[in-house]
């Protein structure tokens, strides 16, 4: 599949529509073994994608080992690479926080570092585990109890990368829209990784942080689309931001699924056209753990959805009346 590109802010780096997520390649909630994971990085790129990206917390160093090894046999200009800093991997301990949710990782640990000399160096710890004389787009990783440190220490890091050519696009990535904003507004970045705060379920950055980006002219990775799986699978055990869903957003979203049900439209192809929809919102990110998920994925992104459908979840108070829809279905 042959997918639209989209420059990021006013940086030289064009990505892809759809990319690719690569938290599960990690050991997401459960081990992936390393020939799995393989075959779902080839299928990606079979299905057409060539925007990946990961991080060192993702299974502790796993999913950019796993990545670096397979984009080595691929022409480097014809994929773009993002992973992040904020977190440099250190002596073994027992896992907390997120690190918990990672199964079958190395046994180091992500300690997090947000100073400028601390984020040069998770810069070159990713390099080597990505096997890659390069990184397209550097994010600050989820700096939400470390914002001052961010600012000063691991923004000027980034800026200075930038400047020296060694990336080529800025930004941040975080499960929340506020601070991301603070950052548009004392920072030069290029693009935002926004997780779980623009979906057919939370729509909290309708507000103020997808305008701001727009005026700005910065750009967003919508992911975390089926915000940790209710969106996948709204029933008994479904996730929401990692955990347990309450009970009234799984009522919500089993609401939501029943407007798509009688559209004939799968809820995941909803959830990942919606967030792609707001014209602040360059790519969307799909994470996936097998070649079957990641085909599933691409397969999703271009369902034809009727304007119908848009039209009840807004007429049901499912979606914000000012929420951007899908232009292929925009209601007349």
């Amino acid at each position: 599949m042959i997918f639209e590109k989209h420059r990021l802010g006013s940086s030289s780096c064009v990505v892809a529509e759809l990319g690719m997520g690569t938290a599960p390649l990690g050991g997401l909630y459960t081990p992936v073994p390393d020939d799995v994971a393989l075959q779902t990085l080839e299928a990606a790129w079979a299905s057409g994608v060539r925007f990946f990206d990961t991080a060192p917390q993702y299974g502790n160093g796993l999913s950019e080992r796993r990545l670096g090894a397979f984009l080595k046999t691929k022409a480097r200009e014809d994929y773009v690479l993002a992973t992040k800093v904020g977190r440099l991997l250190r002596v073994p301990s027992e896992p907390t926080g997120e690190d918990a949710y990672y199964k079958g990782t190395p046994p180091e640990r992500p300690v997090f570092d947000f100073s400028y000399d601390g984020v040069m160096r998770a810069f070159e710890e990713s390099l080597v585990r990505l096997d890659a004389d390069r990184i397209d787009i550097l994010h600050i990783h989820d700096p939400d109890d470390h914002y001052e440190a961010a600012l000063n220490g691991a923004y000027r890091a980034l800026d200075s990368l930038r400047t020296q050519g060694l990336i080529r696009a800025v930004g941040a990535g975080m499960n929340q829209s506020e601070m991301l904003a603070r950052f548009a507004r004392d920072g030069v970045f290029d693009c935002f990784l926004l997780a779980g705060r623009y979906t057919l379920l939370d729509q909290g950055a309708l507000a103020e942080f997808l305008p701001l980006c727009e005026e700005r002219g910065i750009s967003v990775i919508a992911a975390g689309v089926y915000n940790s799986g209710i969106l996948a699978d709204p029933r008994a055990n479904a996730k929401f931001n990692y955990v347990d869903a309450d009970p009234s957003l799984v009522e919500r979203a089993l609401r939501i699924e029943e407007v798509c049900q009688r559209h004939g439209v799968p809820l995941k192809a909803a959830a990942m056209q919606f967030a792609a929809a707001h014209p602040a919102v360059a790519a969307t990110l799909t994470g996936a753990r097998t070649p079957e998920e990641i085909r599933e994925n691409v397969a999703l992104y271009s369902v034809v959805i009727p304007p119908d459908l848009w039209g009840d979840l807004l007429a049901d108070g499912l979606i914000a009346a000012s929420a951007p829809i899908p232009a292929a279905a925009a209601l007349g």
